[in-house]
């Protein structure tokens, strides 16, 4: 059990392991963002980029998606993703 525990929380800290990523979440901490915002927010990455960041993210269970129409919207799964950011911004 601690086994798989530990292959799973490693799965989402190689995820983590991106500039972009980063910055997706650091957008999301303000709350849900529509991937128009997103996309505008981080006009230094190529779309197709932040389009395969936001899947990463979504896969290992870190944000969610909210279909409305034609745009999608992409928030944090749980706010302790924003406390664990705060907790290791402390020690920097």
């Amino acid at each position: 059990m601690i086994e798989d525990k530990n292959k799973k929380r490693l799965e989402v800290f190689k995820v983590l392991s991106n500039h972009t990523r980063l910055d997706i979440i650091d957008l999301l901490f303000d709350g849900e963002k529509c991937v128009c915002e997103i996309i505008k927010e981080l006009q230094k990455y190529e779309q197709s980029h932040i389009s395969k960041s936001l899947q990463k993210l979504k896969s290992v269970g870190l944000i969610k998606d909210r279909k409305a129409g034609s745009n999608v919207f992409y928030s944090l799964n749980f706010s302790c993703v924003k406390n664990l950011f705060e907790c290791i911004d402390k020690f920097l």
